[in-house]
């Protein structure tokens, strides 16, 4: 017999629910993607509740143990992403005459916003770090994907020559993972539906004893096994292919630090980059 949401469970013994008990069910409601995807003692850290105040909490909603419960939590995460691209457009094609652009404003607004919880800002940091040191920075996207990791490159370019798009403009992935070591970082963005070569990437990546960053949209990505740094983004939209607009403020705002981080140096490229952009003519003149 499967278990109930975890949302039934908790309304179910709420009333029943000490108020430490209490305060630990109120983060789980509200924060099923870290609880699917960060340890007990970054959950219980984030949350200001002791672990075994958690452990207490999975008995009384009926799960056998913490780690029960978060199988939950991962299951019902998982099931969120059965939807078909076609059962998407269906439902987008019976609320035709429910004006759009507001309903997805508000979902891109909602995603974005969740970054501030979603995402532990000392991992964010420590992430960052690990770019700062790296060799090479080479950054992995297919399908839907490739086109933010062109954009992560651009914006990185302006300020820092170490970074580099694999299996683009002629160069396969392997030629560009042939010679990543210990002393380099690898960024893989993908969202469901995920790219067999960016699974795979991460698993070579991380063999060849690089960095791995992973900005994806669920615990769900099989190459999160790899990664040294993962960062969930919502995704929620009424449109029939999930939203992007969160992980666009991710990117910008990790080569946003990197600028911060960088000084003078990076003021000093970026001024070198523009001074050749206009010597060929990349900018129209207005």
């Amino acid at each position: 017999m499967s278990s109930p949401p975890l949302r039934t469970a908790i309304s179910a013994n709420y009333a029943e629910l000490s108020d430490a008990l209490r305060i630990a069910a109120d983060y789980i409601a509200e924060n099923q993607v870290e609880i699917a995807t960060r340890s007990l003692r970054a959950v219980a850290s984030a949350s200001g509740v002791s672990p075994a105040s958690y452990t207490r909490l999975a008995r009384a909603l009926g799960y056998s143990d913490y780690e029960t419960l978060r199988e939950q939590a991962r299951a019902e995460l998982s099931r969120r992403d059965t939807d078909t691209f076609q059962d998407r457009a269906r439902r987008l094609q019976s609320d035709a005459d429910q004006p759009l652009l507001p309903r997805q404003v508000e979902a891109c607004l909602n995603n974005i916003k969740a970054l501030v919880d979603d995402i532990d800002p000392h991992e964010l940091e420590a992430a960052v770090e690990c770019l700062e040191k790296s060799r090479k920075i080479i950054l992995i996207g297919a399908l839907a994907s490739a086109g933010f990791t062109d954009y992560f490159a651009y914006l990185a370019k302006w300020f820092d020559d170490r970074w580099v798009t694999a299996g683009r403009n002629g160069a396969t992935l392997g030629s560009t993972l042939a010679g990543v070591s210990s002393a380099d970082t690898v960024i893989i963005v993908s969202k469901h539906p995920y790219a067999h070569r960016s699974v795979r990437a991460a698993e070579v990546a991380a063999a060849s004893g690089a960095k791995v960053i992973v900005l994806t949209d669920s615990h769900a990505f099989p190459g999160l096994q790899f990664a040294d740094f993962h960062f969930i983004q919502r995704t929620e939209s009424p449109h029939f292919f999930s939203s992007y607009a969160a992980t666009l403020v991710l990117i910008e705002t990790i080569t946003g630090m990197l600028v911060a981080r960088a000084g003078s140096e990076a003021e000093a490229r970026i001024q070198n980059v523009d001074k050749h952009n206009r010597l060929l003519d990349e900018f129209e003149n207005v």
